[in-house]
């Protein structure tokens, strides 16, 4: 498994927000600048981001992005799966007719993947972005 670079950008940029401070405004253009992220890929990471309210946007003159909640309460795995969905390890876990046993019992492998994907899970659950400031 390995997270794509969409991931990475958008850890950069919602740890640039949380810098900031909740509800503090910061156009694209400069975290973009700052964060060496470029800006059509920090704009579609965003919309990700905002239609799971980790994020808020804010058009016009006086728009930009800004951390839609305590960065207490945000985490690695919220911002993974906001920008490339649910952690798999296996499609066998998500889509039983992708399994080449078809059909027979469950594949052996099937419960330690399951274990792996949790383990995954678990700990992109610990880190929080207040966390992440404050080390």
């Amino acid at each position: 498994m390995k997270l794509s670079q969409a991931s990475d950008y958008a850890f950069r940029a919602v740890l640039y927000l949380a810098k900031q401070g909740v509800g503090n405004r910061v156009d694209a253009q400069t975290i973009s600048e700052v964060e060496n992220i470029p800006k059509r890929f920090l704009l579609k990471t965003f919309r990700k981001l905002a239609q799971t309210d980790i994020i808020e946007s804010y058009r016009g003159k006086y728009g930009g992005y800004a951390l839609a909640k305590d960065p207490a309460d945000v985490t690695l795995l919220d911002v993974v799966e906001a920008v490339e969905g649910p952690i798999e390890v296996n499609r066998c876990l998500v889509e039983p007719e992708a399994c080449n046993k078809q059909g027979a019992d469950t594949c052996r492998i099937h419960h330690a993947l399951y274990d792996v994907r949790e383990t995954i899970t678990d700990k992109l659950k610990e880190y929080t972005f207040a966390k992440l400031l404050a080390e």
